[in-house]
């Protein structure tokens, strides 16, 4: 976004795709390539880039690494900072740098490429990336499962973690999400209706009978649809893939926070709470990993508030969202960054002195505060 006459700088041309490595499992790559052309490139090899959003056609991998994008897949992959070995980079003085390169293992000195994933374009521009790959998944098993609240979420997910599973996702949305993706998309309802819906994708090397073990939970289990093929499981990732775009109508107003797994109930619940005491008026929709413990809270509209409005009650609401997240030791962006929406809140949860550190940081990179100026902090 600019905001006081800066100039637009637009990777989408940096499209080269380099011929994969299949035996070091690397591949470099210009900052536009989107997601899903580099996922068709790899998947040649039986290789992919496991960093995998819903966004995938139109997200790149700049995008991706400037803001350390997670995705569907976190939970067993990462994020997008873990699958990446080298960088090429303009600095703050425009000089061409590459920063490592193909090495799964290098500890000579700072890791400067790491410094710069995350960093939101403001103390380098990433040009190209040198990519870790991973072998394409195994065939999964997907379930998407009504259950009774969201503490009965997080009870399922514990109990699943004991068994003898790979988890490739957990993910969970609120009932008002469901609704709307069956209004926006008319998909069919899959299950009854029920406070909270789990998104289950999982690897079964001990071929564990899924769909008995889900109905012997019933306790916090209503009912559960497990997919019969791969072409059933696509089907059903959608009821979750799709839930922002459903929303998007209702100009939703979009929060990004993350505690620890076991609060994540505690957090969902306090939040809801505040909102239905001080904005009954307010519909709130809740999605998120379940799997790292990162929220998605989006409150919705109400139809007779004009747009300005609604961002100074939305900005009102957002001081006590980031302190209820800062009581629980949280995050107020566990995966899309600070930019200018979050930049009055981020010593809320960060301290002076990592504040100063961070300044530090910028001015050596970037004196002229020439990139991206104005995000995250001031200078």
């Amino acid at each position: 976004m600019a905001s006081a006459n800066e100039v637009v700088l637009s990777l989408d041309r940096l499209r080269a795709l380099g011929s994969i490595d299949p035996l070091n499992r690397s591949v470099t790559v210009g900052a536009g390539v989107p997601n899903q052309v580099l996922q068709e490139h790899c998947a040649l090899h039986g290789l992919w880039w496991p960093v995998d959003l819903a966004s995938k056609g139109s997200a790149t991998v700049g995008g991706n690494l400037s803001t350390n994008a997670g995705g569907l897949k976190v939970l067993r992959y990462g994020h997008a900072r873990n699958w990446m070995l080298g960088l090429q980079v303009v600095t703050a003085t425009g000089e061409l740098l590459q920063l490592g390169g193909a090495l799964h293992k290098d500890n000579s000195g700072y890791a400067l490429s790491q410094l710069i994933v995350g960093s939101e374009g403001t103390l380098a521009i990433i040009t190209a990336a040198t990519l870790a790959l991973a072998p394409l998944p195994r065939e999964s098993e997907v379930a998407l499962v009504a259950c009774r609240d969201l503490p009965a979420v997080l009870d399922l997910f514990a109990r699943l973690r004991e068994q003898p599973i790979i988890f490739n996702a957990f993910e969970f949305f609120s009932a008002t999400c469901m609704d709307q993706v069956l209004r926006h998309t008319g998909l069919p309802r899959p299950l009854p209706h029920s406070e909270a819906y789990a998104l289950i994708d999982l690897e079964n090397p001990s071929q564990m009978d899924v769909a008995l073990w889900l109905s012997a939970a019933n306790d916090v289990v209503i009912d559960a649809v497990v997919a019969i093929d791969a072409n059933a499981a696509r089907k059903l990732w959608l009821y979750r893939e799709r839930i922002s775009e459903s929303l998007q109508p209702l100009r939703p107003h979009k929060n990004d926070v993350a505690v620890a797994i076991s609060q994540l109930a505690q957090l969902a619940d306090r939040v809801s709470g505040w909102l239905r005491q001080n904005r009954p008026q307010w519909e709130v929709a809740l999605f998120g990993h379940v799997g790292d413990g990162n929220l998605h809270v989006n409150t919705l509209a109400p139809l007779d508030l004009i747009a300005t409005q609604w961002q100074l009650a939305c900005a009102e609401a957002d001081a006590e969202l980031y302190a209820i997240v800062a009581s629980f030791g949280g995050s107020l962006s566990a995966e899309h960054g600070v930019g200018l929406s979050k930049k009055a809140y981020l010593s809320v949860t960060r301290s002076p002195a990592e504040i100063a550190m961070m300044r530090t940081i910028k001015a050596a990179l970037d004196p002229s505060n020439v990139l991206n100026p104005g995000k995250i902090f001031d200078v």
